[in-house]
């Protein structure tokens, strides 16, 4: 899969947000009062732990907003695995605006690199069967496109962006509907001919339900490795089937050897640790 960056009008807005959240209303008030104002640095980011690397643009632009005279030069691009020590870019220019900037561009590098990382794991755990990693809609507000992204650096897919990319019924409509039968039957009937439906089934019993009325996608909630195999034979191919619910690193093996397609993971965006990586003077 080739890792296409994000438009620079998707990732400014939140950047220009982190960075006016940081300085407040009076600035970096410590880098002004230390540093003179005609003092320059070149600084190395430095993973300081092994991960897989995601976010350096919105890095790049958390200095390039603070100071254009920044210049940041990679060394290795997002999606690249380091081990602890590793070199990731050199940043140059001003040293305020170095300084300025840093706390929030190494926010967002580690944080997704955090993502692709555990994301990197999870894709290694399953290496060798047909199922593929896909994250969730569980994303820190105002980051989804980011996390999302770094889901994508760390080898995974992207399940839907938001509620109006594709129907997904899950318990909650079913039981409001009526029904398996009766919620696809009126999804059906509510979108057009290009949107996809999925269906959210807790048991075997309503898998049979969907099959029989025919849907895009099913997404097998919460069962065991067992279960998930007799699933897969049920849907016979006839529909992509997609395991979810408490996936862990452990269990993604035999989930996958099911021989489900997808495996959505909900905590590889919200949960994933953040990446240790420091902005130091070369040595």
């Amino acid at each position: 899969m080739i890792l296409s960056p994000l438009p620079r009008l998707v990732i400014e807005p939140i950047v220009r947000t982190a960075l006016g959240e940081d300085l407040g209303l009076a600035g970096d008030i410590t880098s002004a009062a230390v540093i003179p104002a005609d003092h320059h640095s070149s600084l190395v980011m430095v993973a300081r732990q092994p991960g897989v690397i995601a976010g350096l643009d919105a890095a790049e632009l958390a200095f390039a907003l603070v100071d254009p005279a920044i210049s940041l030069a990679r060394h290795l691009p997002d999606g690249a695995a380091v081990k602890a020590g590793d070199v990731i870019a050199t940043v140059s220019g001003p040293s305020r605006g170095l300084l300025t900037g840093e706390r929030t561009a190494l926010n967002f590098l580690g944080h997704l690199s955090g993502i692709a990382t555990v994301t990197a794991g999870l894709v290694a755990a399953v290496s060798g069967t047909k199922a593929s990693i896909a994250c969730s809609r569980k994303t820190t507000p105002g980051l989804r496109a980011l996390e999302k992204y770094a889901v994508r650096a760390g080898g995974g897919m992207n399940h839907r962006f938001a509620l109006s990319d594709a129907v997904l019924i899950k318990d909650n409509h079913v039981a409001i509907a009526g029904g398996v039968a009766e919620a696809i039957r009126l999804a059906r009937a509510g979108v057009g001919h290009m949107v996809k439906i999925e269906v959210e089934v807790d048991t075997l019993d309503q898998l049979r339900q969907a099959m029989d009325i025919g849907v895009d996608a099913v997404l097998l909630d919460n069962m065991t490795p067992a279960q998930l195999r007799e699933a897969v034979d049920i849907v016979g191919g006839r529909a992509i089937t997609e395991a979810s619910g408490r996936i862990t690193l452990a269990t993604a093996a035999a989930i996958a050897a099911s021989g489900v397609d997808l495996i959505s993971v909900g905590w590889c965006t919200h949960s994933a640790p953040t990446l240790d990586i420091g902005l130091d003077a070369p040595g």
